[in-house]
């Protein structure tokens, strides 16, 4: 395995550090993928206290004969200019992703043809866009997504946290009302309605509008590229009753979709410990790493696609 420092984004004006992940064997030019973080800042990576999967991801797939590219994202080097501009998940990570695909595709190491997204969380529900709006990838990879908008699992991720002591119940609970009121008309309001209501930490309701225009599943719905959706079954972010079984039954009719569900494995696909949204913290805590199995899955659908 080779790992090199590169910079995605050099000479714009948020250039981030990166890291590309090589196999030892570049006989000949290899298939890669491009790593796409979750929801709020996170490093190269995608660090959660003591897990850290992207890294996981990047080493196993490398054991496979497979390079990845991975990189820190805009709102964890530059936090404080993004809260100032109001952005919108184009600014965010869309842009970053685009740019770091054009970095892998003109390296002379790395088959262009053979470039697939790998997005996580909310980097997977923004794959099937980001492929359609410039990465062009050769297949898409969504871990841990949903076919749902972001403001509908916000929601429901409140209400799964009341399950703790009364005054809990009632801070959620009150919290709770007042996004499901400032979420209620949020498709009803002008882009510059919605720009002037804020939400939460320098977001506007704008970030959500112009997410919710298109789902993932409307995005993959007019899309035939291969696609491989896999969650863990113990996910308390997602859930596989309800996100994993959505896309399922709405892309039903699909046949360029694969999906595989694996017992046992939480959001971050390592093995579960608790099943508790209120004990993420604990969850996270415990350092492991992602089974061979989930790997050499994602490494064996690429190469089958290539």
């Amino acid at each position: 395995m080779i790992s090199e420092k590169v910079v995605v984004g050099m000479n714009t004006e948020y250039p981030l550090d990166g890291l590309l992940t090589l196999p030892d064997d570049l006989s000949k030019k290899v298939p890669a993928v491009v790593m796409v973080h979750g929801s709020g800042p996170s490093d190269m990576d995608e660090r959660v206290m003591k897990l850290a999967p992207f890294k996981d991801l990047a080493e196993g797939l490398a054991r496979y004969g497979v390079a990845s590219l991975r990189y820190d994202k805009r709102t964890f080097v530059y936090a404080r200019k993004m809260k100032k501009l109001d952005p919108t998940v184009k600014e965010e990570t869309i842009e970053d992703a685009i740019l770091a695909t054009c970095l892998l595709k003109n390296d002379p190491r790395i088959d262009p043809d053979n470039v697939f997204i790998l997005g996580h969380s909310m980097g997977a529900m923004l794959a099937p866009r980001i492929d359609e709006q410039g990465g062009d990838y050769k297949g898409i990879v969504m871990v841990a997504g949903t076919p749902y908008r972001l403001e509908e699992i916000v929601l429901r991720q409140l209400r799964q946290a009341q399950k703790g002591n009364f005054f809990l119940n009632w801070i959620i609970g009150m919290e709770y009302r007042i996004y499901a009121k400032k979420f209620s008309d949020l498709y009803s309001l002008s882009d510059e309605e919605a720009r002037k209501k804020k939400f939460a930490g320098g977001l506007s309701l704008y970030y959500f509008k112009e997410m919710g225009k298109l789902t993932a599943a409307d995005y993959l719905m007019r899309s035939d590229k291969p696609v491989f959706i896999l969650q863990g079954e113990k996910d308390f972010q997602v859930l596989a009753d309800v996100d994993f079984k959505g896309f399922q039954d709405i892309l039903k009719d699909k046949n360029n979709i694969r999906y595989k569900l694996y017992p046992g494995l939480n959001h971050l696909l390592v093995q579960a410990i608790y099943d508790d949204i209120l004990k993420a913290s604990k969850e996270y805590s415990i350092e492991r790493h992602i089974d061979d199995e989930v790997i050499k899955d994602i490494a064996d659908f690429i190469k089958e696609n290539k």
